[in-house]
């Protein structure tokens, strides 16, 4: 599941398709205590046994019943039996995917003949400098740099450059690295960063002066969010509480001499802080936000000593956020308006509105950029973003065109309150990702770049399109669709199905290098837009979450099923694949039809819903009773455990599975996939691979070194693709 992101950090996304870091396995677990598990010798028999993890009772008291869950020990992360049990799975998978581990290989070589590795991405302009990253050939992380602008305002590719941040320097001595946040000060003397290495998602805090080179010591811990004051002596910033990481206080420090001093704390468990500034960097904005309420408080950043004021009372169940632009603040409200209307109001006074955007109930508002002269939003309707400008003489609005009728596009976000066009990206299935800039006035596209496919890459080779699936209660489900030309829809064609639906996260219809090397082999790639995500509106979200979350399981089933009848594909070339939140889908959907599927891949899945939601002292949980439910209440438990993939395992045959974990996740606890592969062996009654792939040094999101991603990817890939008969 996506367990739900602190406001910087990805939410416990139990769930997009988040994974981690590469991993060298100990094979000294297959000698490892007989009282933990019995494993042959795999030196000399072609089929390896896999590990039997003990038991051990375990009773919980839940409504007055009492239950037995012997494989609780595994939460035990520094119990050395444990980290045992989970190195004997990771051996057994290695032992039992040597045809896949090489066709992985064959894979990693193919994806990466691909891409072209020592790239330069579209500069940005910020204030007096151009902004970019690059990166070079055999290096896992990009490097971030910028050149000083020409004095005519013109980008100087002449102009020498300035190294901001290697992120492999800093890697150094570290098998994870993940950036959290990079702002340079407004005078761009100065550079704030923060970084993770362990996989946890922990952000430790630090500033670099820019003239001199020195990096500071570190200025705070568990950082989730921060920001400069107008005049670069301040910093402010937000933490986590370090048992259930919800981010709930927020720092002010004098960067000379001071020590930090709490502004102000968020005590309702349900709520979590982020910070950020308006676009024109006159006000700090403190957002506090749960599911289905979301409330702000402002601060001028040129008094940063001052105290933040709330702009709107938190009301229950109003959720809006804001911009800035010469004393107008701008509101994307749902008061009134399920999918969002945009408002104005005079800073002054707040609570007095004129309506900019009504509210249309098949168009989301997604968001909003401001402009010295323009206004840019960015709506969904029918699955797809739709991005217009509006001249703030005009009452008229301008749309962006985009050429194929399934497509992702984003308004990326532009530094420059007077800039003249604004950045955004634009890709399909079938099309790699273009970096434009749209002209404010027209709506003008300009093509900036796009990424390079090495090899011969032909858009025009390959079909996208958009299907709908008529659900078992009359809903429709979108379809995105992509195949190479030629392919047979006569239900022979291997196909890839991908689902999520959770959080209010919709699926982007987004192009992948990777995926060229299932697309090229003949298989049919499909994303599933279930209910849970945003795809068809706010409504789409609240019918896939809390009491009807089950309509997310069974509309990728349908949609499953809409693939066999319609000669897609056929249940024993049917292949599904979701991570977090879509690991959770994985698990039920498992359940609910495992005829349905020939083979899975569930990463860093949420498949022990009831142990973990019940457990207040866990990461996330209790800010996400009000996207599962609260199983301490009888109504919301009854209904969480009767979908919990781990306690509605039963004896059976299933699909082929790889789960795959990562040790130091803070979204998913590692122990939810171990215990699921511990439980299902002792009941599964076929005789398809049940394999567990623990990364013993990254978390939530996989490897951290794009190298070390791309490896990942292709044993995944080939893994899959193997149960389906591709082996080259």
């Amino acid at each position: 599941m996506m367990r739900r992101p602190t406001p910087r950090a990805n939410p416990r996304r139990r769930g997009l398709r988040a994974q981690t870091v590469g991993l060298v396995l100990m094979l000294r677990a297959v000698w490892m205590s007989a009282s933990l598990v019995v494993m042959a010798d795999t030196s000399n028999v072609p089929h390896p046994k896999p590990p039997v993890a003990k038991t051990q009772e375990h009773r919980s008291i839940w409504h007055g019943e009492s239950v037995d869950d012997p494989w609780f020990w595994l939460r035990e992360k520094t119990n050395p039996e444990v980290i045992s049990y989970l190195e004997a799975e990771n051996a057994y998978m290695e032992a039992s995917t040597v045809q896949a581990k090489a066709f992985g290989e064959s894979l990693y070589k193919e994806m990466l003949g691909r891409i072209q590795q020592t790239d330069l991405s579209v500069p940005v302009r910020r204030g007096a400098y151009d902004y970019y990253s690059r990166t070079e050939e055999g290096r896992q992380y990009a490097i971030h740099c910028r050149r000083k602008v020409s004095p005519d305002g013109a980008s100087d590719p002449k102009a020498a450059e300035e190294v901001l941040l290697d992120l492999n320097l800093l890697a150094q001595g570290h098998s994870f690295l993940g950036l959290g946040g990079f702002e340079t000060s407004d005078s761009g003397t100065s550079l704030l960063y923060s970084t993770d290495v362990t996989g946890f998602r922990q952000y430790t805090l630090y500033r670099k002066d820019l003239a001199t080179g020195k990096t500071s010591a570190p200025l705070a811990e568990r950082v989730t969010s921060f920001e400069w004051s107008a005049d670069g002596a301040f910093v402010l910033y937000t933490t986590e509480d370090s048992v259930t990481k919800r981010s709930n206080q927020l720092w002010r420090l004098a960067l000379e001499g001071g020590r930090p001093e709490m502004v102000l704390e968020e005590k309702d468990e349900l709520f979590g802080l982020g910070l950020g500034r308006t676009k024109d960097h006159q006000w700090f904005v403190c957002s506090s936000q749960s599911t289905d309420t979301w409330d702000q408080r402002i601060l001028s950043t040129s008094d940063p000593k001052g105290a933040f004021r709330p702009v709107l009372p938190r009301e229950k169940g109003h959720k809006y956020d804001l911009e800035h632009r010469e004393g107008v603040l701008f509101f994307r409200t749902n008061k009134d308006a399920k999918n969002f209307r945009l408002v104005s109001a005079l800073v002054a006074e707040p609570g007095r509105w004129t309506e900019v955007i009504a509210h249309r109930a098949d168009v989301l508002l997604k968001g909003l950029e401001v402009f010295r002269e323009h206004l840019v939003v960015a709506e969904q309707k029918e699955a797809l973003t739709h991005l217009r400008i509006q001249n703030k003489n005009s009452a008229h609005w301008v749309e962006v065109d985009f050429p194929e009728p399934v497509y992702s596009a984003h308004a990326t976000g532009t530094p420059e309150l007077g800039a003249k066009a604004f950045r955004l990206t634009y890709q399909s299935m079938a099309t790699p990702q273009g970096v434009y800039d749209c002209d404010l006035a027209t709506g003008r596209l300009t093509l900036l770049k796009r990424t390079p496919v090495l090899g011969g890459y032909d858009p025009s080779g390959y079909v996208t399109e958009r299907r709908w699936v008529t659900a078992r209660d009359n809903t429709r489900v979108p379809l995105s669709i992509v195949y190479k030309k030629g392919v047979k829809l006569d239900g022979s064609a291997p196909c890839f199905l991908y689902g999520y639906g959770s959080y209010g996260l919709g699926m982007d219809a987004s192009f992948s290098i990777a995926r060229l090397s299932l697309v090229e082999r003949g298989m049919v790639f499909v994303i599933a837009h279930i209910r849970g995500g945003d795809e068809l509106g706010e409504a789409w979200h609240d019918d896939g979450m809390l009491m009807h979350k089950k309509n997310t399981f069974t509309d990728f089933v349908d949609c499953g099923e809409w693939l066999v009848k319609n000669r897609i594909s056929a249940p024993d070339r049917l292949v599904i694949e979701g991570g977090s939140a879509g690991g959770l889908l994985m698990g039920a959907v498992v359940n609910l039809r495992p005829d349905l599927f020939r083979a899975v891949h569930s990463a860093v899945p949420f498949v022990d819903v009831i142990n973990t939601m019940m457990d207040a002292s866990l990461p996330l949980t209790v800010g996400e009773y009000l996207e599962w439910g609260n199983p301490n209440e009888k109504p919301a438990f009854d209904y969480m455990r009767s979908y919990s993939p781990y306690d509605n395992l039963k004896p059976g045959a299933y699909p082929a599975m790889l789960v795959t974990t990562g040790l130091n996740d803070s979204q998913v606890m590692y122990w939810e996939p171990a215990k699921y592969v511990a439980k299902l062996r002792t009941l599964k009654t076929d005789a398809r691979p049940l394999l567990l792939k623990c990364n013993m040094g990254a978390g939530h999101g996989g490897a951290s070194g794009r190298y070390d991603r791309l490896k990942e990817v292709s044993f995944e890939y080939a893994w899959l693709m193997t149960q389906v008969g591709i082996t080259r």
